[in-house]
């Protein structure tokens, strides 16, 4: 992921104001360390800090059309650009770039191209010849971006808050599927799917399809001028994109540039349930594997360094961002600057332990479009800034803009958790892929139960940070919480020893409002906390709230974590019917 930043109608062209604009372009070289860009316009301003993956060696920004007239500075990865380069076949490129797209779609359309795009990307365009910009972020809001506004009237985006905090006076994240036009002086939403009504979908499960569009999904993030691997914690997500990216590799350009062995990255704490479970599938696979350690200590050291780049108190945020943080580092170091990720499978397909109380599937789909529509406050955010911090990509397939169409439109009646019928959590997921002639995982695997990334890694750390925080915060400040911190008041007092160190970082009163708030369990949106009443009492993000679900799951009464529930054996011992896949990707030919 690259870092971009852009002061627009700023009333002030004077050299100071551009050694400024350097001096906060520079808080966001973390997310770009391969080369810093910076163009000016009059009182306008795009500067780009990047991470070189696509390439390397040619596609420096900002970027320009083939007058100059056109300027546009990207933090993104556009998996069509090749076929959209056809479609442009009149128009002359500069670089090898597969963002350079952009800067000539808008030269064809207009500002109507936003949703030819297949990918990942937050971008600021500036058409010099009237001094208009407009500004877009992808569909879900995988890439991180935020908008504010000076005292002078200017316009500020930044992909992260520490780039603006400073200088606007107010500031908020940037909608995800949002355009924003200067000559219209406000948002539209650009993305518009079925799914985004929340009316409820009638179409059949068709176990095939919904294999072939992930399997389409991971192949076209397989492009790439850099290393890179995948992270798996052996859990089904991670495992089914490992899975994936092994079966499918030799057939793509990354494979002539970088060979067919495939690397995997796993973190926990010594014998935790990811560690195990990310060594069985990378043997199974035949990956490369690197299995990283670290000590509760080693997390609580880096807290602060966390909510630093991640900008967020969410509780949930901070205990599964620590760990990812801490791998990251050390993926960079071993020379990779992409990896695929398993993000986004848990939303789509209502994969928490809390919908095992789902009422009805109406209910059901409306929860997983609501969880759908705050990935980017939540896992996208974690996602993004954890590997960011380190100058590494990660790419999320079960967020790709057509998988997402797919999984939506299947009748939540399917994905409904009805243990008596065989069916638990992501049934209809790990039914696409349970094939007996050629399998992609383990039996064991594919129906592993849900463990969120804060407890695969060990459940003693939370535990951990849940004593640490109880040191450092006392019982007469959780009294006067409510007063020092009247918005999004912290309930616990891990959740107030993170507010504090955020509020350190980012003390502005709109800082504190880009961070969601509210009840819940196990992940849930507080409207979800009402399935059960007994969750009123505990709630906690862990999925080890989910009383009567998880299979270590925490005491009703002392909050203490007791494995008291079995995954009953007519989940595991399914025996679904073979399936036959063919699949067509640019350059690939896949049969399964």
């Amino acid at each position: 992921m690259c870092g971009i930043l852009a002061v627009l109608g700023c009333s002030d062209d004077s050299q100071a104001k551009r050694v400024r604009v350097l001096e906060l372009s520079r808080r966001l070289k973390h997310r770009g360390p391969d080369w810093s860009g910076i163009y000016q316009h009059k009182d306008n301003y795009l500067a780009h800090q990047r991470l070189a993956v696509i390439d390397p060696a040619s596609g420096d920004q900002p970027l320009f059309n083939e007058d100059k007239s056109i300027v546009v500075t990207v933090n993104g990865e556009i998996y069509n650009h090749e076929e959209l380069r056809k479609r442009l076949s009149n128009h002359k490129f500069r670089t090898g770039s597969d963002c350079e797209v952009i800067a000539h779609l808008y030269e064809e359309y207009g500002e109507d191209f936003i949703d030819m795009l297949d990918g990942i990307f937050s971008f600021v365009l500036l058409d010099t010849r009237d001094n208009s910009f407009i500004v877009a972020r992808d569909a879900i809001g995988i890439t991180s971006l935020y908008v504010g506004w000076g005292l002078d009237g200017s316009v500020w985006i930044s992909s992260e808050m520490k780039g603006l905090n400073d200088d606007c006076e107010h500031f908020l994240f940037f909608p995800p599927g949002h355009l924003y036009s200067s000559k219209e002086g406000g948002f539209r939403r650009w993305y518009n799917p079925p799914w985004f009504s929340e009316a409820i979908p009638s179409t059949p499960y068709d176990p095939m399809a919904l294999r072939k569009a992930f399997e389409n999904s991971v192949i076209k993030r397989l492009m790439t001028d850099v290393p890179f691997g995948v992270l798996l914690s052996g859990g089904l997500d991670s495992s089914l994109v490992a899975a994936v990216t092994a079966r499918h590799l030799a057939g793509t350009k990354a494979a002539k540039q970088w060979g067919t062995q495939l690397h995997s990255f796993c973190i926990g704490l010594e014998g935790s349930p990811d560690l195990k479970a990310g060594k069985e599938v990378a043997e199974y696979l035949g990956t490369v594997h690197h299995e990283l350690h670290f000590t509760v200590q080693d997390g609580i050291d880096a807290i602060e360094d966390v909510i630093y780049h991640i900008e967020s108190y969410d509780v949930t945020t901070i205990r599964a961002s620590t760990p990812m943080f801490l791998m990251s580092r050390k993926i960079k170091a071993l020379g990779v600057k992409m990896v695929l990720s398993g993000e986004g499978s848990d939303e789509v397909f209502g994969g928490y332990l809390y919908f095992h109380k789902a009422p009805n599937k109406e209910e059901f789909h409306r929860e997983t479009c609501h969880k759908i529509k705050a990935l980017h406050q939540y896992d996208c955010l974690r996602a993004n800034k954890s590997s960011s911090a380190w100058g590494l990509e990660a790419r999320v397939p079960f967020l790709d803009k057509e998988f997402i169409n797919v999984a939506m439109d299947i009748d939540p009646e399917w994905k409904m958790i009805k243990p008596d019928l065989g069916r638990m959590e992501k049934w209809v997921l790990r039914k696409a892929f349970d094939d007996v002639e050629n399998p992609y995982l383990p039996k064991h695997i594919l129906y592993r139960q849900k463990e969120q990334f804060s407890d695969g890694v060990g459940y003693s750390w939370i535990d951990g940070l849940k004593a640490h925080a109880a040191d450092h915060v006392t019982g007469k400040m959780m009294q006067n919480a409510a007063h020092i911190f009247p918005h999004n008041t912290p309930s616990t007092k891990e959740a107030y020893y993170y507010r504090m160190i955020f509020e350190r970082f980012f003390p502005q009163n709109s800082a504190k409002l880009t961070v969601p708030g509210g009840p819940s369990v196990a992940c849930s949106t507080a409207k979800a906390v009402e399935w059960d009443s007994q969750w009123l009492n505990n709630l906690d993000p862990s999925g080890r709230a989910a009383l009567g679900v998880h299979a270590s799951a925490y005491d009703p009464i002392t909050a203490i974590p007791v494995a008291n529930i079995s995954i009953p054996s007519n989940i595991i011992n399914l025996q679904p019917t073979p399936l036959k896949v063919e699949i067509s990707a640019p350059g690939v030919a896949i049969r399964s």
